[in-house]
């Protein structure tokens, strides 16, 4: 199972939009990127094997596997990515602002439950992230008028 995780990066956080072979599923929250440095960034792009893991602090939720530079990174609940996050991507119903959401633990359990179907079928699931180009043109459209001076 394919899952693909579109970034926009801003300055105080990181949010994204999920897909699940090719459908919406969720958005996404993290911390800004600051070099892959542990803790205070979001993990690099690339692909990513998702693994289902149980822990007391987050219940059940999920583990990247093989991130360059980085161990334990986490997919689980939370709504702020400064507040609960040292790297880790927090799945989100709603996004409320730059790495804030809101009903994080409603859209982690839609992805469980994926991911439980996937293994049922002895499926591995992977996560490609990527930027969202879409999202960086809209933005530099904003910004920079005299590159960009038909849109509004």
């Amino acid at each position: 199972m394919e899952w693909v995780l579109q970034r926009s990066y801003y300055r105080s956080g990181t949010n994204g939009v999920l897909f699940v072979n090719g459908r919406f599923l969720c958005f996404t929250i993290e911390l800004p990127w600051r070099e892959n440095r542990r803790s205070v960034s979001c993990i690099p792009e690339g692909r990513y094997e998702v693994q289902f893991r149980v822990s007391r602090k987050f219940g059940n939720h999920l583990l990247l596997v093989d991130v360059p530079k980085r161990s334990w990174i986490l997919i689980h609940p939370a709504n702020d990515a400064q507040g609960a996050l040292q790297g880790c991507i927090a799945p989100v119903s709603e996004l409320s602002g730059i790495g804030r959401g809101l009903h994080s633990r409603r859209a982690l359990a839609r992805l469980l439950v994926l991911q439980r179907e996937a293994q049922e079928h002895q499926e591995a699931v992977y996560l490609t992230i990527t930027y969202n180009a879409h999202e960086y043109l809209r933005s530099l459209s904003k910004t920079h008028t005299t590159v960009f001076p038909h849109t509004s």
